[in-house]
């Protein structure tokens, strides 16, 4: 079993540097929940690969000084498409 979990926390980590992805995306292709994504990040991967580690947590970072912008686009997209189906009613 451990040999399943340390495996995962290593694709993860690449998958989350390969696509620039955030913690809910990776979750959500790999079928876990976004509590299991941030422990196998910040639990395992630096025991396996630190310098993996260190390339998936400047992602991170960066996901997290911009969430506050995704939040904003993720508002106004909803807004535009309620005004659409308003619009065609």
């Amino acid at each position: 079993m451990k040999g399943i979990l340390e495996d995962r926390a290593v694709r993860l980590g690449e998958y989350i540097i390969e696509h620039q992805s955030t913690v809910r995306d990776a979750a959500a292709v790999f079928g876990v929940s976004k509590s299991t994504v941030h422990k196998d990040i910040t639990t395992l991967l630096p025991k396996l690969n630190a310098g993996l580690y260190k390339e998936v947590r400047a992602v991170l970072d960066i996901n997290k000084e911009e969430r506050h912008l995704r939040g904003g686009e993720a508002t106004k997209h909803k807004y535009e498409l309620l005004k659409r189906i308003r619009h065609q009613e």
